[in-house]
């Protein structure tokens, strides 16, 4: 089951004693604050819990599944995210 923002909304207010609306505003601010530092090539790290980076990929050759024809792939970035100690003790 997943959670929805709403729920996790919900939650954030109940486990900081706020209400929805600031506990919105802060997950809201989180999250640009995230998509801000990885575009901008910053390593975001939450210690125990993960950390979330922007990584370089080559260029390389790849295939078309459909066709087989090879095609050149070029170079970009992608998004790395590594789990950390506590999340990973809460996932067993």
């Amino acid at each position: 089951m997943a959670i929805s923002r709403n729920d996790l909304v919900a939650a954030l207010a109940s486990k900081a004693g706020t209400s929805k609306a600031e506990a919105d505003a802060v997950l809201s601010s989180f999250s640009e604050i995230l998509l801000d530092s990885v575009s901008n090539g910053e390593k975001v790290s939450i210690p125990g819990i993960l950390s979330v980076e922007r990584v370089k990929r080559a260029a390389r050759t790849g295939r078309n599944p459909s066709t087989g024809e090879t095609i050149d792939i070029p170079a970009g970035f992608g998004v790395k995210v590594s789990v950390g100690s506590r999340l990973k003790a809460a996932a067993k």
